[in-house]
Parts: C-alpha cells; structure tokens; sequence
C-alpha cells in the first residue's frame, strides 16, 4: 500500500497559504481518485482511500506533521509514503523529485525524518523565497500573490499527473518524464 502526504496546516487561516500547498494536492487527488474518506480521530489526519492508496492530511499542525503519519504507517503497514511540500529553495513553478535526503530546514520534513526516518519520496513545490532570511516564517505563512495564481493552477494540475505516475512507476522514470529544470511558468 502507498500513502500519499500532503503536508499543511489545519483550519481555514492556513488554506491558501504558500505552506499549505501539499494539502491543496491532497484535496485534488481525492477528487480525481474518488477516494472514500477513512479518517479515524485517533491518527491525527484527515484519511482517504482509494483501491491501494492512501491520502493523507497531518491536522498536527506542520511542526508535528511525522506523528500523523507515523500512526497511518503503522496502522496500515505501509510499504511506500510519498510526501508532497513547498520548498523556499526552489521557484515557484520548479517541481522537483527526491527520494530522502535532508529536510533542508523544513519543520514538516524534519518531523517525519524523527518518526518514520528518511526513506520516503517527496515532491518538492517551488514556492518563491523572501528577500530576507529572517521573513521565512511569515513568507510561507502568507498567501499566494493575486498575479500567481495562474503559476499556482498549473503547478497543482502538473503535480497531480506527476503523483498519478508516481504511485505506479518509480521516483526516475518519473522525474525523467515529468520534470524540466526551468519550471512550468513563465
């Protein structure tokens, strides 16, 4: 069984936040997937399912993201976890595939690092990086720009497809398919 992470924060504050981009993922998988909602109070995440996989939303918050889905791994004996986030270091726009490595900063990675280890394929989403270090916090909390909100739409629509790949072929064939150095946007 494959589980699908979308990673974010909880309640309507977070929605369109740049952080909140692998719950906007989550959100569009389980409508092309027409998976069935299974979500269970005690692990800590919105849950649904479709023929073998999983779709997860952490509601823990993004700093605890590692303990929703450690609960859902070992509940369900997964074999495969995908994790889809934003990534400051990258764009908006700029996709890229990985299998482990660091967290590079990111409290939702780092997370799942401690409670499920490294060995997980991610989908990093470029989401634009602030002019100052120091405005991290407040950058990815804030929303998308009025004027990228087209960038935005292709981005969700294109890493849909790279998910649909994803779960049935392995992180290079699909990196080699999907993935452009330049990005999607203009």
């Amino acid at each position: 069984m494959t589980l699908v992470v979308g990673l974010g924060n909880p309640t309507k504050k977070y929605e369109n936040n740049r952080h909140n981009i692998g719950f906007k993922l989550i959100d569009v998988l389980i409508d092309e997937f027409k998976a069935t909602n299974i979500t269970k109070a005690s692990l800590k995440g919105e849950l649904y399912k479709s023929k073998d996989t999983l779709f997860l939303k952490p509601l823990t918050f993004m700093n605890l993201s590692g303990e929703s889905v450690n609960l859902v791994v070992k509940y369900y004996k997964i074999q495969r976890v995908i994790v889809i986030h934003d990534d400051i270091d990258l764009k908006l726009g700029v996709i890229k595939l990985k299998h482990g490595g660091g967290h590079g900063g990111h409290n939702g990675l780092r997370s799942i690092d401690q409670y499920i280890g490294k060995d997980y394929d991610r989908v990093r989403i470029g989401v634009g990086k602030p002019e100052n270090k120091e405005d991290v916090a407040h950058y990815v909390l804030s929303d998308f720009a009025k004027e990228e909100s087209e960038c935005v739409a292709k981005v969700i629509n294109h890493v849909a497809k790279i998910v649909h790949e994803l779960i049935l072929h392995d992180i290079n064939h699909v990196a080699n398919k999907y993935i452009t150095k330049q990005g999607i946007c203009p």
